[in-house]
């Protein structure tokens, strides 16, 4: 008798297993070892090297109260704190509220807008930002008389310390938005028709659709951009550091965890205090992945 095609199977006696179980072992076994080599080896790596010293020795928490006695961490995470509250915002309401859009309203042209939005996310990170401080110089941005009729007049005053969060979120959006909204796409169009068409004969509006079927619908892939924006958000490290250098030392070097784990591992040679750093944005990326999977239900069977 034949079972499923992934398990194993009897013949004349023996036991066989399927080539399809075979191929999915193999396609997985690559992953694997590559979350092994680069995911979970140098997390334990950090882990250690966050509990000993230089030495090789054990030294407990020692290496987390140091960096947590240092005057640059509390304003590091409160940066840091302050972007991931309007970024996560942001992402959630438009991307949620642009890709109903494009499957409702702007369905026509949907495929053109789903590429427009995509192609910004394949510019790498640094050319990225590179192209957004041209944009914010009013001497050389081709909006410059929109950032001088906000009286920004200088590089200096648009990238000023208060305006960085609002800044590195418009940047991130611009970047990363695009890739969420296409998935979220692709979750709406898993919604049954039967079930949209039922609530439009029942006389819904296009509102209500959306508020009471399609964003519950979606509410795991939400949670899922969640997590992952939260915890590339707690990464943020090149904008700042450019727009560091750009300002010739106006923004602090170290306005980021990150950066500021950078300043402990290539500026003091302090690799322990940098890994001790690298764990704690790791167990706040863990707790709040937990806390959201535990709240949507991430993992709940339908």
């Amino acid at each position: 008798m034949t079972t499923a095609p992934a398990q194993r199977v009897r013949r004349g006696g023996r036991t066989a297993t399927n080539p399809a179980g075979r191929a999915g072992y193999l396609f997985a076994s690559g992953y694997v070892v590559l979350l092994l080599a680069f995911g979970v080896l140098p997390t334990c790596y950090a882990v250690w090297l966050a509990l000993s010293n230089s030495r090789g020795q054990l030294v407990g928490l020692g290496n987390f109260t140091r960096t947590f006695a240092d005057f640059r961490f509390g304003s590091a995470f409160v940066h840091i704190g302050v972007y991931l509250l309007i970024w996560l915002a942001v992402l959630m309401v438009l991307v949620v509220l642009l890709a109903l859009l494009l499957h409702g309203r702007m369905r026509r042209s949907s495929a053109t807008l789903r590429f427009l939005f995509y192609l910004p996310g394949a510019l790498a990170g640094v050319a990225s930002v590179l192209l957004w401080l041209i944009l914010l110089d009013p001497a050389a941005s081709p909006v410059g008389w929109l950032l001088e009729a906000f009286g920004w007049h200088t590089l200096a005053q648009v990238i000023a310390p208060g305006h960085l969060p609002v800044l590195f979120t418009v940047i991130a959006f611009w970047t990363g938005a695009g890739g969420w909204i296409v998935i979220m796409y692709g979750a709406l169009n898993n919604i049954p028709h039967e079930v949209l068409e039922a609530a439009r004969i029942d006389g819904a509006s296009p509102l209500q659709i959306a508020l009471r079927i399609q964003i519950p619908m979606l509410t795991k892939w939400i949670a899922y951009m969640l997590i992952l924006a939260f915890a590339a958000g707690t990464q943020l490290f090149v904008e700042p550091q450019l727009v560091s250098t750009a300002s010739w030392g106006m923004i602090p070097d170290s306005w980021s965890p990150n950066q500021l784990s950078y300043q402990y591992a290539f500026q003091a040679g302090d690799f322990n205090g940098a890994a001790a750093l690298s764990v704690d944005l790791l167990v706040l990326g863990l707790g709040c992945a937990a806390l959201v999977v535990f709240r949507a239900g991430l993992f709940d069977r339908d």
